[in-house]
């Protein structure tokens, strides 16, 4: 199949999320199985000067309300199967950010720079003379995709099936209705079977609406986002799509997360060489300043956010400590929450340590050298880092939400099934009640030992996910190749 992926972000080239994983990812892995993969995304800043991608004979423009605005391509080829190909437009994308300043304020034109690369997409795909099979598009920066391809282009793309993934469905694009001129479609769409949110333009709404075929980031979110808790409000609009809403695991990309050949760790090890784990555990208490003992360690890399559950950790902090354990947390975030993680960090000296920030090394190191790695999300999609865990011989505690539920499975003594804790409500007390469960294991050396190489079997590579991918595509490609020749012969 001819596959086009598009959406705002993609490793390595630009990365504020996991939607970048997935763009970085699951297009190589299709590409692995023999079909030629697009992946389109904008020309940032920072892509331009770092990677320096080759300029095309590829120009247009597109018109937004009363302007014209030009596009110039730019692409970089991946592999025989791949290319990415980029949107230029120096006014819209050559800034430091990719949607917030550097006060960490959204752009006020966001809606017209994602509309304007929207188009733009169809455009290339029509410059390039490609007839894809199927277009998936990611997140609501891409979620006019499936729009125009039913109403501004839809005599090309009759016979191309469309795919939106949601991602994250708190994250939803809205804008104010003043915008709707910029689409170039007209107000009948602006209705609640289309594009009105609430007296808001809303993209999300868009994709999920127009495409094909919905996709969300894991079996038990795409059911969550279906009920008013975790719906945002868009859990009505999902149900009327659910014969063609889907949940698919996001993978894992094991050429950068595998302890046995991580060049950011100092000690890599395998489930054959588990003792190597404890130097990285030695050099991680002493790259957080904790003490020397043999305590576990508790691992969070996250953002500081309600979201991540941060509040039950503040409030269950003091608790943890008492437990036993130590505890070391890499992130950034929302300021109260980065204030009041150092203050706790400050009262607990030598037994918890954070650095506020990212640091991909430290991310490595904190996966490799600590024992437990605890995600207490209040909601998530996917989550990545409880299946780098996992690899890493980190039994992740979690709370059974989305993807957190599909991956963590409740381990159990007796049986020695599963590979790790969960807890269901967001309640301090049976988050540390799972760590209790944890620490009771671990205490048992011979049986927290056959726990780790258990959990290092497991495998959530994008090859599973790809395969799963593939599947949807094929069925939605029949489907689309035969209305485009339906229509085509009435």
């Amino acid at each position: 199949m001819i596959i086009v992926h598009a959406g705002s972000e993609v490793v390595p080239f630009s990365k504020t999320g996991g939607l970048a994983d997935v763009l970085g990812s699951l297009p190589l892995s299709l590409a692995k199985k023999g079909h030629d993969v697009l992946i389109v995304s904008p020309l940032y800043k920072s892509v331009a000067e770092k990677f320096r991608p080759e300029k095309q004979n590829i120009s247009f423009s597109i018109r937004l309300n009363d302007q014209v605005i030009p596009a110039t391509i730019y692409s970089i080829k991946i592999n025989e199967h791949a290319t990415a190909y980029f949107i230029g437009n120096d006014a819209l994308f050559m800034r430091d950010g990719l949607y917030v300043d550097k006060n960490g304020i959204d752009y006020p034109d966001n809606a017209k720079r994602f509309i304007f690369f929207s188009r733009s997409v169809l455009e290339l795909i029509k410059q390039l003379n490609s007839k894809p099979d199927v277009i998936h598009t990611h997140d609501w920066q891409a979620g006019l995709v499936p729009v125009y391809m039913k109403t501004l282009y839809r005599n090309y793309f009759s016979g191309t099936a469309s795919v939106f993934t949601i991602h994250n469905i708190g994250y939803q694009g809205l804008f104010w209705h003043f915008d709707m001129p910029l689409t170039g479609l007209g107000w009948e769409h602006f209705t609640s079977d289309g594009l009105e949110f609430y007296g808001k333009l809303s993209l999300l709404k868009a994709g999920s609406v127009f495409a094909d075929a919905v996709t969300t980031v894991s079996p038990t979110y795409s059911k969550e986002i279906l009920t008013p808790e975790f719906g945002y409000r868009m859990d009505g609009v999902l149900k009327t799509r659910k014969p063609d809403l889907f949940g698919i695991l996001n993978g894992v990309d094991y050429e950068q997360w595998n302890p046995e050949h991580d060049r950011f760790i100092p000690h890599q090890y395998s489930a054959d060489t588990l003792e190597v784990k404890q130097d990285n555990k030695m050099t991680l208490n002493r790259m957080f300043n904790l003490d020397e003992s043999a305590a576990p360690v508790i691992g969070m890399i996250t953002r500081l956010a309600q979201q991540k559950g941060i509040d039950l950790i503040l409030e269950a902090m003091g608790r943890i400590i008492s437990m036993g354990f130590k505890f070391v947390l890499l992130g950034s975030g929302d300021k109260p929450y980065e204030e009041k993680i150092k203050d706790a960090a400050a009262r607990y000296n030598g037994r918890m340590s954070v650095k506020i920030g990212f640091d991909n090394s430290l991310a490595h190191l904190i996966e490799a050298g600590a024992d437990i790695f605890l995600m207490p999300s209040v909601y998530e999609p996917c989550g990545l880092n409880q299946m780098y865990s996992l690899k890493y011989g980190t039994v992740p505690v979690v709370r059974s939400t989305g993807g957190l539920n599909d991956t963590v499975m409740e381990y159990n003594p007796s049986s020695e099934k599963g590979n790790g804790f969960k807890f269901k409500d967001q309640s301090a007390d049976q988050m540390l009640s799972a760590l209790k469960k944890a620490m009771d294991v671990y205490h048992d050396k011979q049986r927290w030992l056959r726990l780790l190489k258990a959990c290092m079997l497991y495998d959530f590579s994008w090859d599973r996910s790809a395969a799963d991918y593939e599947l949807l595509y094929k069925a939605y490609a029949i489907k689309s190749y035969l209305h485009g020749h339906r229509s085509s012969y009435t």
